[in-house]
C-alpha cells in the first residue's frame, strides 16, 4: 500500500499548486518558527526552514511522506521576509523597485528513513514603483503575509517585468522539483 502524502502548510497556494500535480495529499500545519540564526546564508535559512516543516510533519504523520516548504526574497544579500506593518512593506518595495532580486523556495520531501531538499532560485525584475502604487497595493492587503511583500500570481505581478527560473517557485512550490522528489519517496 503507497503511504499517504502530507502537505506541512496552511498556504492555500501551496495547496493548489501540489494538487495542480494531480496528488491525493492531506494537509497539516506545523508550528515552526521562522527565524533565521546569525551564521545562515539565505541558502541554508530557506532549506533549514523547509527541512524544520517537512520533519515536523514526520513528527506528527509517522507513516506518511511529509512535504516541507519554504519561500525567500533575497535583495542585496538582505532577506525579506513578511512585512510587520505598512512602512515595513513600502521599505521592501522600494528596495526592489526597479531592479532585479531573487526568490529562493526550498522544499523538502521526507519520511521516518529519509529526507531530501531541492533548493531552486529564480530572478524577478520589477518596474520602477511610485509610492502611489506602493500605497495601493498595501489597501489590497494581498501583500500582508507575503515574502518580501508581493505575490506574483496576484495584483502584485503587474510589477514583474521578467523572470529567469521556475515561476511556479515564486508562488510557492516547485512543480518539476517537487514531483522529482515525490517519484524518489513513492
Amino acid at each position: 500500500m503507497q503511504p499517504s502524502i502530507v502537505l506541512a502548510s496552511g498556504s492555500p497556494r501551496r495547496k493548489e499548486l501540489l494538487e495542480q500535480l494531480g496528488y491525493q495529499f492531506s494537509i497539516i500545519r506545523t508550528d515552526v518558527e521562522e527565524l533565521r540564526r546569525s551564521e545562515e546564508s539565505a541558502f541554508e535559512y530557506v532549506s533549514r526552514l523547509s527541512q524544520d516543516k517537512a520533519l515536523a510533519g514526520v513528527a506528527l504523520e509517522p507513516n506518511s511522506i511529509v512535504i516541507g516548504s519554504d519561500t525567500i526574497v533575497v535583495c542585496d544579500q538582505t532577506v525579506l521576509e513578511k512585512p510587520n506593518d505598512f512602512e515595513h512593506a513600502k521599505q521592501m518595495l522600494m528596495q526592489l523597485s526597479g531592479r532585479a532580486h531573487q526568490v529562493m523556495t526550498a522544499v523538502t520531501v521526507a519520511n521516518k528513513q529519509n529526507q531530501e531538499t531541492v533548493v531552486v532560485t529564480t530572478d524577478v525584475w520589477f518596474k520602477p514603483l511610485s509610492e502611489q502604487e506602493i500605497k495601493q497595493y498595501w489597501q489590497s492587503g494581498e501583500p500582508c503575509d507575503k515574502a518580501g511583500s508581493y505575490a506574483i500570481q496576484g495584483i502584485g505581478g503587474r510589477f514583474v517585468t521578467r523572470i529567469e527560473g521556475s515561476y511556479y517557485a515564486v508562488v510557492g512550490l516547485p512543480l518539476f522539483e517537487t514531483d522529482q522528489l515525490l517519484h524518489k519517496f513513492l
